[in-house]
C-alpha cells in the first residue's frame, strides 16, 4: 500500500503569513510562478512540482470561502479535487490580474515583446503633423499656401512590395505562412510571432535595391493647403491622404496642419473681436476731433467727442475677424490713450499754466469726483 506524502501548509508554500492580504498573496504567487514555471525550467520535474504546489496553494488562499474552510479544517476542509495541480478556477481567472498584460509575461518567459505587425498585411500609413505660421491679415482674409513636406512614399521601383522587379514575397519556410510559431510545455501552449518573418508569414529573398526591401522611400512633396477666413491659433486642418504611404497596399495616412497666428503690431485678438490702442493728444481729447482709425481692411473714420477720457473704448461694428462658422463678423474695439506731452516750449508751458489757473476744478470732473470721495471717507 502506497503512502501519500503529506501536503505542506499552503501559507508555507506561498511564503506568506496567515493574515496576509490578497495583494500579498498574489505577489507571492507571481514570484513563485515565474521562478518555477515549466517553460523556464524545461525537463525539470522538481520545478514543475513546485509550480503545481504553488498553483494549488494559490487556488485556495486567493478564494475567501475556501480560505476560511482551510483555516478552520486544513486540507480536509477544501477537498481532494485540487491535488491534480491543474491551472484552473481562481488561479486561471486571476491570471491576467496577477501577470498584467499577456505580452509582459511572454517577454519574461521568452525575452520577446508585443506581436510585431507583419510585412505581408496591408496597413494604413502614419499621419503627419505640420505647424504652419500665418499672419493675422492672412487669418482675416483666408489664404492658400503651398508647403513642402518630407514623407515616406511608396517606392516606384517595386510598387511597395519590397521585392526586386520580377520577384515576389515567398512563404516563410519556418512558420509556413502562418506568421506564428507555437511553444507547448507544461500547462501552456503559447503562440508568438515567427522570428524569421516577424509575423508576416512571408519573406523577401530578393529585396528591391531602391528601397532596400522596405517598400517605401523618403521623398519631399508640395501640398496645397486652404486656410479659411477667421482661422485662429490651434486650428487643425486635415488634408486626407497626404500622410505617409501605407504598407503593402494599405491606404495612406492623413496630414494635419496646425495653425499658429503670429502676433500683430497693432491688433490684439479676443475671439472674433480685435482690440487696438489709439493715441490722441490732450487738445484732441478736450476739444473733440475726427480721425482715421486703422483696421485690417483699411482705415475708417472715428469721431472723438469733446471731453474724451483716456481708456474710453469705441466700438467699430463688423470690423473684427470673420466667424469660422461662416456667418457674421466680430467688432473692432478702439481704446483711446490720451498722451501727455513730455517736452514743452516756454510758450506752451505759459499757456498751460494759464489754462490751469482759469479752469479750476470744473474742467476736471473725474478729479473732482475722486477728491469728493476722499473727503467723504477721511472727513477732510
Amino acid at each position: 500500500m502506497a503512502i501519500m506524502a503529506e501536503k505542506r501548509d499552503y501559507y508555507e508554500v506561498l511564503g506568506v503569513k496567515r493574515n496576509a492580504t490578497q495583494d500579498e498573496v498574489k505577489k507571492a504567487y507571481r514570484k513563485l510562478a515565474l521562478q518555477f514555471h515549466p517553460d523556464r525550467n524545461p525537463d525539470n520535474k522538481e520545478a514543475e512540482e513546485k509550480f503545481k504546489e504553488a498553483t494549488e496553494a494559490y487556488e485556495v488562499i486567493c478564494d475567501p470561502e475556501k480560505r476560511r474552510e482551510y483555516d478552520r479544517y486544513g486540507h480536509v476542509g477544501v477537498g481532494a479535487g485540487l491535488g491534480a495541480g491543474g491551472f484552473g478556477g481562481a488561479a486561471f481567472r486571476d491570471f491576467q490580474d496577477i501577470f498584467g498584460d499577456f505580452s509582459d509575461i511572454f517577454g519574461e518567459f521568452f525575452g520577446g515583446g508585443r506581436r510585431s505587425r507583419g510585412r505581408g498585411r496591408a496597413r494604413r500609413g502614419d499621419d503627419l503633423r505640420y505647424d504652419m505660421e500665418i499672419s493675422l491679415k492672412e487669418a482675416y482674409t483666408g489664404v492658400e499656401k503651398q508647403i513642402d513636406i518630407p514623407r515616406q512614399a511608396t517606392c516606384d521601383t517595386c510598387k511597395g512590395s519590397g521585392c526586386a522587379p520580377g520577384y515576389a514575397p515567398e512563404t516563410c519556410p519556418q512558420c509556413e505562412g502562418s506568421g506564428q510559431t507555437s511553444l507547448s510545455q507544461g500547462f501552456f501552449s503559447i503562440s508568438r510571432p515567427c522570428n524569421r518573418c516577424g509575423g508576416a508569414g512571408q519573406v523577401i529573398t530578393h529585396p528591391c535595391v531602391a528601397c532596400n526591401g522596405a517598400g517605401r522611400v523618403m521623398r519631399r512633396r508640395k501640398v496645397g493647403v486652404k486656410v479659411p477666413a477667421g482661422s485662429m491659433t490651434g486650428l487643425k486642418l486635415k488634408v486626407s491622404g497626404e500622410g505617409e504611404a501605407g504598407f503593402n497596399g494599405g491606404t495612406p495616412g492623413d496630414l494635419y496642419i496646425v495653425l499658429v497666428v503670429s502676433p500683430h503690431p497693432l491688433f490684439l485678438r479676443e475671439g472674433d473681436d480685435l482690440l487696438c490702442e489709439f493715441p490722441i493728444s490732450i487738445t484732441q481729447a478736450a476739444l473733440g476731433t475726427e480721425l482715421q482709425a486703422p483696421t485690417l481692411n483699411g482705415s475708417v473714420k472715428l469721431k472723438i467727442p469733446s471731453g474724451t477720457q483716456t481708456g474710453k473704448i469705441f466700438r467699430l461694428a463688423g470690423k473684427g475677424m470673420p466667424s469660422l462658422r461662416g456667418y457674421g463678423q466680430g467688432d473692432q474695439l478702439v481704446r483711446v490713450v490720451v498722451e501727455t506731452p513730455t517736452k514743452l516750449t516756454p510758450k506752451q508751458r505759459e499757456l498751460l499754466e494759464e489754462f490751469a489757473r482759469v479752469s479750476g476744478e470744473e474742467s476736471h470732473p473725474q478729479s473732482r469726483t475722486f477728491f469728493d470721495k476722499v473727503r467723504q471717507v477721511f472727513g477732510a
